[in-house]
């Protein structure tokens, strides 16, 4: 996408500018986004958006720009004017690239490149609805959207790494809204993975929208959640949103640099209880948050976090190597040419333990069995944390007594870590959309089922 003279010369300036290390990050995105609403195709978007972002390095700050265009005029013209504020020049040297070779682990089929597929899609779409609505009248409201998008990128540095990739990814969302006697409730599914529309192939339209449609109809004359302290059954898959908001973000180099984490000096100590062990893994095949190389062209991998309660790894991208003495982990993520890299989590989970879910109902005289996680909101460093439950029942005398509504796990991720007592063996998957300091990137988070001995349930009743 930029010729390597032109890269060569816009890096050479920067250091001749005084920079210590230069990046330059190439983008061009492709997205297509079909909506269907109250039965109708409401809007059908596409679009294409191209730029290149540079990054300096000059002691330990990071000084970045972006443009839309790849003349050399432009870049060097973009580089001098974030190089304005530095006193001390570089010495003039020249790079010379070399081009990585790259396995795509990620093959597709059906990329958006060679086909939008809409008429594909309506069709998903529209046999979601139907679907949906066939599942109850008190079914009011559906929502379907297929996402797909391909981004193409290409990484030049001043260490001469010229390194390239392409990224496909896909995702369907289904939402159901439920209504009856002036009570509303809604239920939610959106799997996603790094796949071209072959994706569709994988997940039937009618039991997508039967998922959405039946959690909608469970909560909607659901009993008013207990409150207080409580052992707490979390589900497989998108519980572990808890494991990725309250600790995983306290495990990356962007806020163990600034000793904004409290795991930032706990290398090597028990931060959980030893039946816990997670990963972060960028390798796992079309998975939603995998990628081939991370965006400072570094070969991904798989980073042990956690191994037996005890702390093994950060995630770390270039500058947090820096400033911590950490080693990166192919962790530099950012939304698009527009921000800097920084750590990122990838595919990040707990791994699957010996238990089993009946066992963990067995042993809870009182609870919550909180078989879907909702959004919530995290304090960063903290990690404390506040959680909604999308679909929770009563757990009573290890029997699960019936669902509830309007439940929220209130705790802080450190916490939280030391109070699992349990862990399945049902490990599963979820996509989603994580926001930080770089923008929104693709990430997965999951879990198997575990079971928290102690937590505070925010209830109603």
């Amino acid at each position: 996408m930029l010729n390597s003279s032109v890269a060569q010369a816009v890096i050479d300036r920067g250091l001749f500018l005084g920079a210590d290390f230069v990046d330059l990050f190439v983008e061009n995105q492709k997205i297509t986004e079909v909506e269907l609403l109250s039965s109708k195709i409401e809007k059908i978007n596409s679009g294409i958006d191209f730029g290149v972002g540079i990054r300096m390095v000059v002691g330990r700050s990071v000084l970045y720009g972006y443009t839309n265009h790849t003349a050399q005029e432009e870049l060097l013209r973009v580089i001098s004017l974030i190089a304005a504020q530095l006193d001390d020049k570089g010495e003039k040297r020249s790079t010379q690239f070399t081009k990585q070779n790259l396995a795509d682990r990620h093959p597709v089929q059906h990329p958006l490149s060679a086909s939008s597929n809409i008429d594909s899609k309506v069709d998903f779409l529209k046999r979601m609805d139907v679907s949906a609505r066939a599942e109850h009248n008190h079914i009011q409201q559906f929502i379907g959207r297929v996402l797909q998008r391909e981004q193409a990128v290409e990484i030049f540095n001043s260490d001469g790494l010229h390194a390239q990739d392409v990224r496909h990814y896909c995702r369907i969302a289904a939402t159901a809204v439920a209504e009856d006697s002036g009570l509303q409730s809604s239920g939610y599914v959106a799997p996603g993975a790094l796949q071209g529309w072959e994706f569709n192939t994988g997940h039937d339209a009618a039991d997508l929208a039967q998922q959405a449609a039946k959690q909608a109809l469970i909560k909607l004359h659901a009993d008013d959640c207990p409150s207080g302290e409580m052992p707490v059954v979390i589900g497989n898959g998108f519980g572990g949103v808890i494991f990725h908001e309250a600790c995983g973000h306290l495990l990356e180099t962007t806020s163990v640099e600034k000793k904004a984490s409290v795991f930032h000096d706990k290398m090597g100590e028990m931060i959980a209880n030893p039946v816990v062990s997670a990963v972060d893994d960028g390798l796992l095949e079309n998975a939603w948050g995998s990628i081939n190389i991370d965006d400072e062209g570094m070969p991904t991998k798989r980073t042990q976090l956690i191994k037996d309660g005890k702390l093994t790894s950060f995630m770390v991208d270039r500058v947090g190597a820096m400033k911590t003495g950490f080693e990166a982990t192919g962790s530099g993520r950012r939304q698009s040419y527009k921000f800097a890299p920084a750590s990122r989590m990838r595919n990040t989970f707990i791994e699957a333990g010996d238990s089993n879910l009946d066992e963990m109902l067995a042993s809870v005289e009182h609870g919550i069995y909180a078989k879907k996680m909702g959004g919530g909101s995290v304090q960063p460093g903290t990690g404390e944390f506040n959680f909604n439950v999308q679909e929770g029942y009563l757990i009573k005398n290890g029997k699960i007594a019936g669902p509830l509504k309007s439940a929220t796990l209130i705790s802080t991720g450190p916490k939280v870590l030391k109070e699992i007592s349990m862990v399945g063996s049902d490990l599963e998957l979820a996509a989603g959309m994580c926001g930080s300091v770089s923008g929104a990137v693709p990430t997965t988070v999951g879990q198997p089922a575990l079971k928290v001995d102690k937590i505070l349930v925010g209830g109603q009743s």
